[in-house]
């Protein structure tokens, strides 16, 4: 893969960033939501396949909107480098949560920030901070204080299968999230995300005729809603990692817990424990500590992925 640009100062922990992964964070644990109930209603692949079907007509028409170039040959690699991710990451993640609480699940996923912290210094040479450190140590805490409670319990064999898709989902992620940062400091969120639609919908409509059915028009709302937060969340997060280092913004994926919680706990019903508000007060203090403002600019050097 292709070096980033020269010469990119970030701040630390900039305000503005933060709270763009934040708020995206929150559109995507909305858009998890929405994708459990389709995924229950018509299965993991008719979820993903018709909701990106919608989104390369949002996001498309924006796109156009601005009459882009073709991207040249490095980041088109890029582009399909992390959309190749996205096609077995999304089936596993949303295949798991047919499986399990949307919240256990999220929580599940929360190792792919913890494995992303320390790809950052090696493939984005960011110098790590030891607060990151100890800031994802305490996020990891807190969700190890949720989920310990089921994990101790006895499960039926396909509860724990999708645990396991979920945990093999998130080890994806965590790539995922580095070359997030990587990409975001070379192109905008719009051709990001346009080109994330189009190449993981090619991918799920090349089996189409084997798997694909049209959903009933009761089910068309949801996907339009899942389709649409999926591009906001998209475009919020990936305006905050082109301007604040990833060993920073991967620690507020935590917070995504919480939403998950809370709309486990509206639409299906799903009991918030102790053992939960807990653990979310661990993850809130260790999104503090990972973005409480340094007074010095970071240097991001050029590497090779």
């Amino acid at each position: 893969m292709p070096s980033p640009p020269n010469n990119i100062e970030t701040d630390k922990a900039p305000l503005l960033p933060m709270g763009s992964v934040l708020l995206g964070l929150a559109f995507f644990s909305a858009m998890d939501a929405a994708m459990k109930s389709l995924s229950l209603s018509l299965g993991p692949y008719n979820a993903i396949l018709w909701r990106y079907a919608v989104g390369i007509v949002i996001i498309g028409a924006i796109y156009a909107f601005q009459r882009p170039k073709w991207p040249a040959y490095d980041i088109m690699k890029i582009h399909i480098l992390r959309s190749v991710m996205i096609i077995f990451m999304a089936y596993l993640f949303f295949w798991g949560l047919t499986k399990v609480p949307l919240a256990e699940g999220v929580a599940l996923s929360f190792i792919a920030p913890l494995i992303a912290l320390y790809l950052a210094p090696i493939f984005l040479k960011e110098s790590i901070h030891p607060r990151a450190i100890w800031a994802s140590l305490i996020g990891l805490l807190g969700v190890g204080v949720m989920v310990y409670e089921k994990l101790a319990g006895d499960y039926p064999d396909e509860v724990l299968w999708g645990f396991a898709a979920i945990l093999l989902s998130a080890v994806a992620y965590a790539g995922n999230l580095i070359i997030q940062r990587y990409q975001a400091l070379r192109v905008g969120p719009v051709e990001v995300s346009f080109f994330q639609n189009v190449i993981v919908f090619a991918a799920y409509l090349s089996v189409a005729p084997w798997f694909a059915e049209v959903p009933d028009l009761e089910h068309w709302p949801v996907i339009v809603g899942a389709a649409t937060l999926a591009i906001v969340s998209i475009l919020l997060v990936m305006w905050g990692y082109a301007r604040a280092e990833a060993q920073i913004l991967v620690n507020l994926e935590y917070s995504a817990f919480i939403w998950a919680a809370i709309l486990g706990w509206i639409f299906f019903s799903e009991p918030i424990s102790l053992s939960t508000v807990l653990g979310t007060i661990l993850i809130v203090a260790g999104c503090i500590l990972a973005t409480r403002p340094d007074r010095q600019p970071v240097h991001v050097e050029t590497t090779t992925i």
